[in-house]
């Protein structure tokens, strides 16, 4: 870990009190999870300590037993376990349970508890940077389990109308369908990519790039290369973090909207997920510092 990200780390030394967290996942070798919860624990002065867990997919059961057997305190689950996690658990949080994907382990009397704080962490992320999702029309950009996720988080805070976009529409229309029976409402439609056109001109939405693609090392592509797109766009989140500064992002500046990257999402899922196992409340000024170390790593 660079000089910069251990200045944050004032860790006590490890011994028979340390409490143990770790991520489930494949691969897990170049996580900044670890860099979150080791600098978290060193600044609120907790005997904790934070390590990657790679868990073959037929041993996905075995490792949450394993883990609790072990006393871990508590878990992150990422690719391509966030779904495949579920039938272990004891309990599913309501939120959890409506995205369909778990990403943090809490341990209570009797196994771990679910929760998904991916989708909480990116409305804090959202919030950090001075953008709002009520009243929004908002365009999400894909339509897999990211998307759906996406959707759902929109739904629960209040966006206008939810456009689900992708290169095959009837997928997205499944994701719309699921979200307008949840909320009792026609909140969500969907449209093709090249159905942008349809969009009112007059109308700058905000979009959230819910895809891989542009994602390190293919950095240059875009799922909606056209330029006429982007100046429908006032605000462009791109969940992808690496590279820092996507194609969608550029595109987005380029016709004069914001945009930013996944990385705030990553530091407030990792910030919840540490506030569920500590119990203690996070302050701005530490998780600037975190993201400072994050950077840094």
């Amino acid at each position: 870990m660079p000089a910069g990200a251990k200045r944050f780390m004032r860790m006590k030394e490890i011994d028979g009190y340390t409490r143990t967290c770790g991520l489930i996942g494949n691969p897990v070798e170049h996580t900044l999870s670890p860099v979150i919860h080791n600098t978290l624990a060193g600044l609120t002065d907790q005997k904790l300590c934070y390590v990657p867990l790679k868990v073959e997919a037929e041993r996905l059961e075995e490792a949450v037993k394993g883990a609790y057997a072990l006393n871990l305190l508590g878990a992150n689950v990422t690719v391509p376990y966030k779904s495949d996690v579920i039938p272990f658990l004891k309990e599913i949080d309501p939120l959890a349970e409506e995205i369909g994907a778990v990403n943090t382990l809490v341990r209570t009397e009797g196994g771990y508890k679910g929760y998904n704080t991916d989708m909480p962490g990116l409305y804090r992320a959202m919030r950090s940077d001075g953008v709002r999702v009520e009243g929004e029309k908002v365009l999400v950009l894909g339509a897999g389990g990211v998307a759906r996720a996406v959707a759902v988080l929109l739904a629960r805070y209040g966006a206008e109308e939810i456009i689900l976009m992708n290169r095959t529409p009837e997928k997205a229309q499944r994701i719309a369908d699921e979200i307008n029976t949840m909320t009792k409402t026609a909140i969500a439609r969907a449209m093709g990519y090249e159905d942008y056109e349809l969009l009112p001109k007059q109308d700058r939405c905000l979009a959230i790039q819910a895809t891989s693609v542009g994602m390190y090392p293919d950095c240059g592509d875009v799922v909606i290369a056209e330029e006429a797109f982007y100046r429908r766009i006032h605000t462009g989140y791109d969940l992808i973090f690496n590279p820092k500064k996507t194609r969608f992002m550029e595109l987005v500046e380029q016709s004069g909207g914001r945009a930013f990257n996944g990385a705030k999402m990553l530091l407030y899922q990792g910030i919840i997920a540490y506030e569920l196992w500590s119990g203690l409340s996070i302050s701005e000024e530490m998780a600037d510092q975190v993201f400072a170390a994050m950077e840094e790593a």
